[in-house]
C-alpha cells in the first residue's frame, strides 16, 4: 500500500518549482495520494522499516569511511505538526542514527555569533539523519516579520543560506526542506484543542496568538524564502498539512525517494569472510 497508494511521486508533486505560489496550495488537499486516512496510516507503518533500513545502510557506510549524511529541515507555523513529523515519521529509526534538534529563541551567546553558528553545531555527522524542528530559516522569517534586523541584512541572508547549503552538499550532506502548510482556520481549531485538553495545555503559548495575528506577513516571508532558497542542491517541498496523516506519509515518502536516490548499499568488508567462518567454527 505504501507505494501503490501514490498516483505520482510526492517529490515531484510537492517540490516548489519556479513560479511557485504558496497561496495556491490548498492545505486540505492530499496531492498524489489515492487513499484516505486509514490508507495513509497503513502506508506510514509500511514505510517505517525501509526508512530504518536506509538509515542503517547510511550508518554502515560511514563505518567504512563514508562521509554522507542527510538533513531534514522542517518549517511551519505553530501547531502545523513539526513535532509529529519527528515522532511519527522519524520515530522508527534506530536512535543512534538520528539527531533531532528543535531550535528555540536564540540565547545571548548565540546572538553574539553569526546566525549560522548555532546551526553548524547541530549538523548531522557522517552516517546520521538529522532533523531540524525550525532552523536557520527563522532568521529570514521571524526576523523579517518582526523587523528584528535591518532589511539589507535579512536580504543578504538568503544568499548566505544558499551558499551554506551548497557547502553542506559538497561535504556529503543531502538536504531535504519541508514546509507544512496549514490553514488559519485549522490552526485555530488546533489551538482550541490544546486549551480543551489537559494533556495538551502545556503546549499552548499565549504568544501564539500574537504570531497568529501576523499570518499574512508570515505567508509573504515564507513565499520569499522559498523562492530565494529552493535549489537543486536543497529543494523545498511544500506539504498540505491540515490532514496530519497526509503530511506525515508525504514527508516519509519524500525521504524514502531521496535515500533511494543515494543508492546506499552495504559496505564491502575488509576481511576474508570464509576464513573467519572457519576460525569461528573452531572456537
Amino acid at each position: 500500500m505504501a507505494k501503490s497508494a501514490w498516483s505520482a511521486s510526492p517529490s515531484q508533486l510537492l517540490r516548489a518549482q519556479p513560479g511557485f505560489s504558496l497561496s495556491g496550495v490548498d492545505p486540505d488537499s492530499t496531492p498524489g495520494f489515492t487513499g484516505g486516512k486509514k490508507d495513509g496510516v497503513a502506508a506510514l507503518a509500511a514505510g517505517a522499516a525501509e526508512l530504518d533500513d536506509q538509515q542503517e545502510r547510511l550508518w554502515a557506510e560511514s563505518r567504512f569511511g563514508g562521509t554522507r549524511s542527510l538533513l531534514l529541515v522542517v518549517q511551519a507555523m505553530d501547531t502545523a505538526g513539526k513535532g509529529g513529523i519527528v515522532q511519527h515519521v522519524m520515530g522508527g529509526i534506530t536512535p543512534e542514527g538520528l539527531h533531532a534538534y528543535a531550535f528555540k529563541k536564540p540565547t545571548e551567546e548565540e546572538l553574539a555569533h553569526d546566525f549560522l553558528w548555532r546551526v553548524r553545531k547541530q549538523l548531522p555527522a557522517a552516517g546520521m539523519i538529522g532533523v531540524f524542528d525550525r532552523s536557520h530559516y527563522e532568521d529570514v522569517l521571524v526576523e523579517r516579520v518582526h523587523q528584528l534586523s535591518p532589511a539589507a541584512e535579512i536580504e543578504a541572508r538568503y544568499g548566505t543560506i544558499v551558499d551554506f547549503e551548497a557547502e553542506l552538499a559538497m561535504g556529503g550532506t543531502t538536504i531535504v526542506k519541508v514546509m507544512l502548510q496549514i490553514s488559519l482556520d485549522e490552526q485555530k481549531a488546533r489551538l482550541s484543542d490544546r486549551l480543551d485538553s489537559v494533556d495538551k495545555q502545556w503546549k499552548y503559548n499565549p504568544g501564539d496568538l500574537d504570531e497568529r495575528a501576523l499570518w499574512p506577513e508570515y505567508m509573504r516571508a515564507y513565499q520569499i524564502a522559498i523562492e530565494r532558497t529552493s535549489t537543486d542542491t536543497a529543494p523545498w517541498f511544500v506539504i498540505p498539512a491540515n490532514a496530519k496523516w497526509y503530511a506525515r506519509v508525504a514527508v516519509q515518502q519524500i525521504l524514502l525517494e531521496t535515500l533511494r536516490g543515494l543508492q546506499l548499499d552495504w559496505p564491502k568488508v575488509d576481511y576474508d569472510i570464509e576464513a573467519e567462518k572457519k576460525k569461528l567454527a573452531m572456537r
